[in-house]
């Protein structure tokens, strides 16, 4: 599979290469393709892409600031292996900063958040395996509950803690346990009841509902753990 650059000069190509070579890996190693644990080669990847040294390390440095590959000595590139200590970190994680976004978002959302988190939680509810009370699958980036709450907060640093440093590592551990989930009719409900506490500017109450949504997922990922 080569990738071949496009831009207008040798720099820009490297760059583009670069940047699809991140999006594929990254695509690849949170949905499993390239299980937890594997070690990364770089002459294979370099043939495999038909890849510069540079830009293949490029995006390996990418990875690597996302959490997804790790560096040991006399190793090299790994991707990071998954463990139960190290999700439920995620989660301790996550109802902390999750719940003072939902605050943030509470006090600087826009009308436009607001029309866009509900447009989002309509799309979701049309999904046949919610409804039938099956799975809640959320689709990446802006699409995702989680990562639209965050940008709605408008803190740069909460931003990038959560939807660049912890966000991939926590699709991987969805991919890797399965969509499915007795909660899901009850996660959009408790979604649906976020956004309302948005809507109406209640900092506390947003905070305090995502924090209980987090830890009620933790407890059925224990669960399923068992």
């Amino acid at each position: 599979m080569a990738l071949v650059g496009t831009g207008d000069s040798a720099s820009d190509a490297g760059r583009s290469l670069a940047e699809r070579l991140f999006l594929i890996l990254r695509a690849e190693i949170v949905e499993g393709q390239v299980a937890p644990g594997s070690k990364i080669s770089e002459p294979e990847l370099a043939r495999r892409f038909n890849a510069s040294r540079g830009s293949l390390r490029e995006a390996l440095m990418r990875l690597e600031s996302l959490g997804l590959l790790e560096r040991r000595v006399n190793v090299g590139a790994r991707v990071v292996d998954l463990s139960e200590r190290g999700l439920l970190e995620l989660y301790d994680m996550r109802e902390a900063l999750e719940g003072m976004a939902c605050r943030l978002a509470a006090e600087q959302r826009t009308e436009d958040d607001l029309v866009e988190l509900r447009q989002m939680l309509d799309h979701h509810e049309q999904q046949e395996e919610l409804q039938a009370g099956k799975a809640y699958f959320q689709p990446e980036g802006d699409f995702d509950f989680h990562f639209r709450l965050v940008q709605a907060s408008k803190n740069d640093l909460l931003i990038d803690t959560l939807c660049n440093r912890l966000y991939y590592r926590v699709r991987m551990y969805r991919y890797q346990l399965g969509m499915a989930s007795p909660r899901a009719r009850r996660a959009f409900r408790e979604h649906s009841h976020i956004i309302e506490a948005i809507e109406a500017g209640d900092g506390e109450l947003a905070e305090l509902l995502m924090r209980r949504h987090i830890r009620a997922s933790r407890i059925n990922i224990e669960n399923k753990l068992r």
